[in-house]
């Protein structure tokens, strides 16, 4: 890629004002996508706090903080927190906001005014989940499964089921803004088959909040309006059908799995191009992977539902859906590893972010099998082994990409270099932690224990305290870049344009960019990732004669 970069630029977009009102009435992409990285920060933070309480209150097998219903508040406010309002738009509403104009040569998204507005709805959203979670909380779990929650929970059900639907239409607006971002304002020359992969994950993850997000929207609002008016949709003594819920709740939410994945998945992508400075292997695969994750995933809701009476045929084609959709993403797993086969890797923070990813991805989706077969599935199901998939996928993998995103592109957000040895060690941390955390939990649930208990038989205790152990250490690793990233936009060296070396059109220009991005719109004449050949290393054979 080639275009004309001013070397002065005489103003950028951190710089032009200092007003809040600035901010708050802001059109510019990159100031909403850091509007979206406050916001869902503090929501971290506040599910984080959740799920430490969690931790240390099933150090003891009786419990050692809360009452039993405490406690499911306590897991409910920590799965709805982190679910909708950190995981679901943590990639796209801020590595999306900010990178998609620059990497495909825009000056803006197509929409800037329902850009603006979308990150408002979130925040609509986020004060609704706050206010329940600070006037008492709600206990029906992050999945809100009636008839329990829409009749019998004595909690503040309609106060979150409101903040998720508001929040839903945030994600609706996003998707569809960088869909027709995507299709209308490419540069020149930018054609589908240079953009970068980043872009075809989120043009994919796009698809998935347009077409799936309503469901949710309207399965939150019909739970509010049974509990409110006691009409008969979701509760049996009512007329109503549970199982309708489940449903529409799961048709939804397995494609919002991928919604959380794929931007992750398309981070992943940009950082093993960039530190082991080779062309992508299999570049139109892994484009092509990230659709093809898109329209499957809408089609193995079921498998979420195999203990609830659905026909055992029905279980078959759902199981064998399942171990479909496995394999785009084996595909990309498979092309990264390939990808770094003889590159020349150096192993900067972003890297060490990518290959945890990888290692913590591969865990969780072969762990999936386990739930997609019938069988394995009628034991593991609502056991902890269910808990630690879902975070080696969820929390493994998306919170890794966005945090090795988050470093990647970070001297291109405000223009100076972090400590990369802190960095490093962080990163180290979390995948440490993490492990400690999370694979004990594997155990507990094959041998039996089930999720959201307060209390516990006395024989699972060391692998509980275990768990806890490695909690507080990945609770660190997450403390330690929050600090070092807030000291570095004040205190750190002055990054330039491009100090990864890296290819795309975000590296050509100043660091942080400019307002309007591109002086001139770039003229786009080469592919993604257009690294120079890398001379094969020679091996000496047995006769000492260098052989390639």
């Amino acid at each position: 890629m080639s275009t004309e970069a001013p070397a002065e630029p005489a103003v950028n977009y951190l710089n032009a004002s200092y007003g809040i009102k600035s901010w708050l009435l802001t059109l510019d992409h990159k100031r909403i996508g850091l509007l979206y990285l406050a916001t869902i920060t503090l929501m971290f933070v506040v599910g984080g706090l959740a799920a430490t309480l969690m931790r240390l209150h099933l150090v003891e097998p009786q419990g050692a903080l809360f009452e039993p219903e405490t406690y499911n508040k306590m897991f409910s406010s920590h799965g709805i927190i982190m679910v909708f309002f950190f995981l679901i738009p943590s990639i796209p509403a801020t590595l999306g906001n900010f990178c998609i104009p620059l990497m495909i040569g825009a000056r803006d998204v197509a929409f800037p005014r329902l850009n603006l507005m979308s990150w408002y709805l979130f925040v609509t959203g986020c004060a609704f989940v706050l206010y329940d979670t600070i006037s008492g909380g709600v206990d029906t779990g992050w999945t809100f499964y009636p008839p329990y929650s829409s009749l019998y929970a004595q909690s503040h059900v309609v106060a979150a089921a409101l903040g998720i639907f508001i929040a839903g239409f945030s994600s609706i607006l996003t998707g569809l803004n960088f869909i027709v971002t995507i299709h209308k304002m490419r540069a020149p020359g930018m054609t589908w088959f240079r953009l970068p992969l980043f872009i075809w994950a989120l043009y994919a993850t796009s698809l998935i909040f347009v077409l799936g997000t309503p469901v949710i929207a309207v399965t939150v609002f019909l739970l509010g309006l049974e509990r409110l008016l006691h009409v008969g949709i979701f509760d049996p003594a009512v007329g109503g059908d549970p199982l309708l819920f489940q449903h529409m709740f799961w048709f939804y939410s397995h494609p919002a799995v991928y919604i959380m994945i794929l931007p992750g998945m398309g981070v992943i992508s940009e950082l093993i191009t960039a530190f082991s400075r080779k062309k992508i292997f299999g570049y139109s695969f892994v484009a092509f992977s990230s659709l093809s994750i898109a329209v499957i995933s809408f089609i193995v809701w079921g498998h979420h539902m195999f203990v609830t009476g659905q026909a055992l045929y029905a279980g078959l084609v759902f199981s064998v859906l399942s171990f479909l959709v496995a394999i785009p993403s084996a595909v990309k797993v498979f092309n990264w590893t390939a990808t770094l086969y003889r590159g020349s890797i150096s192993y900067e923070a972003p890297m060490l972010y990518a290959l945890g990813f990888i290692g913590l991805f591969t865990i969780g989706g072969l762990t999936g099998l386990f739930l997609a077969s019938l069988a394995t599935d009628v034991h593991l199901n609502g056991t902890y082994f269910i808990v630690a998939h879902f975070h080696y996928i969820m929390v493994g993998g998306a919170v890794m990409a966005y945090l090795g995103g988050i470093h990647f592109w970070w001297p291109k957000i405000c223009g100076r270099l972090y400590p990369d040895m802190w960095a490093r060690i962080s990163a180290a941390i979390i995948f440490i932690g993490f492990n400690l955390t999370f694979f004990p939990q594997f155990m507990l649930g094959y041998l039996g224990m089930p999720r959201r208990y307060a209390v516990y038989a006395p024989e699972f205790q060391v692998l509980n305290v275990l768990s806890s152990a490695g909690a507080s250490i990945l609770g660190i690793g997450y403390v330690i870049p929050l600090v070092y990233l807030i000291w570095s936009m004040r205190y750190g060296p002055i990054a330039g344009p491009n100090p990864w070396k890296a290819k795309g059109l975000e590296w050509t220009i100043p660091s942080p960019p400019p307002t309007e991005n591109f002086e001139e719109i770039p003229i786009v004449t080469e592919d993604a990732y257009n690294y120079p050949a890398i001379e094969p290393h020679a091996y000496p054979d047995s006769q000492g004669v260098a052989s390639v």
